[in-house]
């Protein structure tokens, strides 16, 4: 009977095959335009910024070149963000996902009598903020600026990760946690022993989020470390250089100009395709490793929130 079923599978009806051509010309069109930014990005940057002036770059560099990323590393600055951008990225995705996972268990827990209230207010925070001034002023009253953990503790509590990780933890069977309690763990052993390797998946999909999150954030930066170069991060180093770019392209366009051609220098666009490059490439290298968790974890948390 199997064999019927299998070889009867192979031949598919004509609207099948139809629906089957449009998808893969539909999908492959989807992924065209999702990756072509990114390949012009690439040429560019990689491609020498006096004929990029001219335009007609795609997907291949008209002239290769180093230059305009020698440019942003000659900055001595930039290897001590990048190491500030290290350190708060894995810091803060660690201190932000293991406490955002602590809350959202404690949520979960029929004997904790706040447990709406805290739900309802925690939701709130979603629709509402304080604004720009007195976030400030906070931060400023409680002794952040010019510190690195003002990088880390504004953000240890994301509310949609909360509500990511809360909605998967409500899908775990009830009774492997209480067989955890019969034999004698605590709540908190409760939490590391069961919850947190049942979790994995919501786990990963929030530590995505969080490291995108801490690995692009130049304002809070720019707000409250601004002064202090030693606390500097990567992409508020860049958007300096690119602002330096931007008000120097007038000089350096005259310069060419006198040079006839003889002189090389950066432009806004290219520095910008670099940047981007940059700034992209170490969440790139990271996302493969928690795909298979991704899909999973943002379907749960999106079903259930």
């Amino acid at each position: 009977m199997s064999e019927p079923s299998a070889s009867g599978a192979r031949y598919k009806s004509l609207p099948d095959k139809v629906f089957d051509v449009c998808n893969i010309i539909f999908m492959v069109c989807l992924m065209i335009v999702t990756l072509y930014p990114f390949v012009n990005m690439l040429a560019v940057s990689f491609n020498d910024a006096n004929d990029s002036i001219r335009g007609g770059i795609y997907l291949w560099p008209r002239m290769w070149t180093l230059e305009n990323y020698n440019y942003i590393f000659s900055e001595a600055s930039v290897y001590q963000a990048t190491l500030i951008s290290v350190l708060r990225t894995v810091l803060g995705t660690v201190i932000s996902v293991f406490c955002t996972a602590m809350l959202a268990y404690t949520l979960t827990r029929p004997d904790f009598v706040l447990r709406k209230f805290m739900s309802v207010a925690f939701i709130f925070t979603m629709y509402f903020s304080g604004g720009l001034i007195p976030g400030y002023l906070l931060i400023k009253g409680l002794g952040l600026t010019n510190s690195f953990w003002v990088y880390i503790l504004p953000a240890v509590i994301g509310v949609f990760n909360l509500i990511v990780i809360r909605s998967f933890i409500e899908g775990l069977p009830e009774g492997l946690l209480e067989s955890a309690r019969i034999d004698g763990a605590g709540e908190f052993a409760t939490f590391l022993q069961i919850v947190l390797p049942l979790t994995i998946p919501a786990l990963a999909t929030v530590s995505l989020f969080v490291a995108v999150g801490q690995w692009n954030s130049w304002f809070d930066v720019f707000l409250y470390n601004s002064s202090n170069e030693n606390l500097s991060t990567l992409q508020y180093e860049l958007q300096k250089i690119l602002q330096t770019t931007n008000t120097s392209a007038t000089s350096a366009a005259d310069q060419f100009a006198s040079a006839q051609g003889n002189v090389t220098f950066v432009t806004p666009t290219s520095i910008r395709a670099t940047m981007t490059i940059i700034a992209s490439v170490p969440i790139i290298l990271v996302y493969p490793f928690l795909q298979k968790y991704f899909v999973k974890g943002l379907t749960v948390g999106g079903v259930k929130g």
